[in-house]
């Protein structure tokens, strides 16, 4: 086994670059961003898809709801990402103008956005019918009802999983290098084959993986403990309380 050699680091990939330091940490903040942005999409979807497949006496929106759980949640990321890369522009012609930055995106919003639906349907269940009831009897319409009794208790009795997707859409964003983002995986694949220290770009990579989730790990423990109602659990999606 070869010795390490961290001076790789500083030296100069060419190009804009100055370091491959520099390089690295460039690659880290793309990744941050597909992965934040992502985590929007997926939390806007996710929780309108999970409150249609709970409405009371609307069979069709609740089999649309299901059939968009179904759709995304049983196709590989990997192979969806391809197909908003090489097909949906091919479909939609004005999304053959987007960077792949916006595609990765969407892919990866989509995809863990059938996983929070299922996690906030489960949320939902768990609560007591008693608290539907009770907002019904003040007038409230099913908008209303959901906005002011039903998502604030939802939310916060399904965190510990929201966690694990949080964690879950940082790590899948490495899917992103097949497409050419240059994001952490990226960097390590071509730093690697420029410098012929493979080890040390992936150990650099992963220690930054590291740090990322358990920053997030953190953030998300920390809110939790905060709101978190005690009795209520909801964890893997399973719902029960």
């Amino acid at each position: 086994m070869g010795k390490w050699d961290w001076q790789v680091f500083l030296e100069d990939p060419g190009g804009k670059i100055p370091t491959y330091w520099q390089w690295l940490v460039s690659a880290w903040g793309w990744t941050i961003a597909v992965s934040l942005t992502s985590l929007v999409v997926a939390l806007v979807l996710g929780s309108m898809v999970g409150v249609i497949r709970t409405l009371p006496n609307s069979p069709w929106l609740v089999r649309l709801g299901n059939a968009w759980v179904e759709l995304f949640r049983n196709i590989p990321l990997l192979v969806q990402i391809f197909i908003w890369y090489h097909v949906v522009p091919k479909l939609v012609p004005f999304m053959a103008g987007l960077p792949p930055f916006i595609l990765v995106v969407f892919a990866l919003g989509f995809f863990t956005s059938a996983r929070i639906a299922e996690q906030l349907r489960s949320g939902i269940q768990a609560l007591p019918k008693g608290q539907r009831y009770a907002g019904m009897a003040m007038g409230f319409t099913t908008p209303q009802y959901y906005r002011y009794v039903i998502l604030p208790m939802a939310y916060r009795i399904i965190l510990p999983p929201l966690t694990s997707e949080s964690m879950n859409i940082f790590k899948n964003s490495s899917v992103a290098f097949a497409v050419s983002i240059p994001e952490l995986i990226q960097f390590a694949m071509q730093a690697g084959e420029e410098t012929s220290r493979v080890s040390e770009m992936y150990l650099a990579v992963t220690i930054l993986y590291v740090i990322s989730a358990m920053a997030i790990n953190r953030i998300m423990a920390w809110v939790e403990k905060r709101v978190r109602v005690p009795g209520f659990v909801v964890a893997g999606g399973t719902g029960g309380h």
